[in-house]
């Protein structure tokens, strides 16, 4: 049995990373977290941060715009995995560089973690984000790193707390605001199983060069069948407030950021549906559940037990 990658994992104290350090560790890979200086006087990240030397973890002090110890860090491991949020997207050009200097590493995962770029039909500022990962994913075909995209759809913790209400930390109890329809399909993967899909792709021959898509079968509904079973679980109905697409248009345009970003994600999510509207294409994508049927994942159902 071959020694399994060493990796590096950078934005890992942040929404997704921390999952992917994780799971690194549960894995057995050696496992490099780089993070910032800054990070150490934040009193959250800096317990994340023990928790992580606890767990094995090596943690290098730097940032994507310290070349040469990035350089340095990237030439310890086999496979980079970036993490980074949605404003520092296109400065993972930086890592690009550095990866075609170091020129030892054997799979790049750039910080995809959301929905399929190329089925995207987004209004802006999604559309601005989504932009930038597809200029992100040309500059790594274009320099030949070797790659692997994942694509995870909707965070379980985030859609699933709220249900897609704008600053609602906790699932609705009273009334709930649903876009269009509601009964555009969505994808909800808990972020633990994310991590652990991710992981697994990162030594797996087929999925060198692909499109890994977490599309697990029972965490494909819609916002109206999360509501009723959400109904179920606490005993009484919501009083359900419908916003039309064009109310949501209006909406999105007159919205300071980031709820302008936000509401024309749940738009493209959850009235357009671009995260089912395709099927994968077999000759560049795979999908997680079917390649790694061992993974037992957090059903929709199961993560919605947890919050009542």
């Amino acid at each position: 049995m071959s020694a399994k990658s060493k990796v590096l994992i950078i934005g890992g104290t942040g929404q997704i990373g921390k999952y992917i350090v994780d799971a690194s560790a549960k894995a057995g890979h050696p496992t490099i977290a780089m993070v910032r200086e800054s990070a150490a006087s934040d009193p959250v990240k800096a317990q994340l941060i023990e928790s992580f030397k606890n767990s094995g973890i090596t943690i290098v002090y730097g940032d994507i715009y310290d070349h040469k110890t990035l350089v340095q860090t990237i030439k310890q491991v086999d496979v980079v995995i970036s993490a980074m949020g949605p404003r520092n997207l296109l400065d993972q050009m930086n890592i690009i560089s550095a990866i075609k200097e170091a020129g030892n590493v054997k799979r790049f995962l750039p910080s995809e973690f959301g929905g399929e770029v190329n089925n995207v039909h987004s209004i802006e500022p999604a559309a601005s984000h989504f932009g930038n990962k597809a200029k992100i994913r040309k500059a790594i075909e274009t320099e030949g790193i070797p790659y692997t995209l994942v694509f995870c759809n909707c965070f379980a913790s985030y859609y699933l707390h709220s249900f897609a209400q704008l600053g609602a930390t906790t699932p609705p109890r009273d009334k709930v605001v649903i876009y269009g329809d509601g009964n555009a399909k969505a994808i909800f993967v808990e972020e633990g199983d994310i991590g652990t899909y991710t992981i697994k792709a990162i030594d797996d021959p087929r999925t060198l060069n692909k499109k890994l898509y977490m599309r697990p079968p029972a965490n494909i509904c819609s916002l109206n069948e999360i509501v009723s079973s959400w109904e179920k679980r606490i005993g009484k109905s919501l009083e359900k407030n419908y916003l039309p697409e064009e109310e949501q248009l209006k909406k999105i345009q007159e919205s300071p950021y980031p709820s302008n970003i936000l509401l024309s994600l749940f738009h493209a999510i959850l009235v357009k549906g671009m995260q089912t509207n395709f099927e994968i294409d077999p000759s560049n994508g795979v999908e997680a559940s079917e390649l790694y049927p061992e993974v037992k994942y957090i059903t929709v159902d199961e993560f919605l037990d947890r919050l009542v």
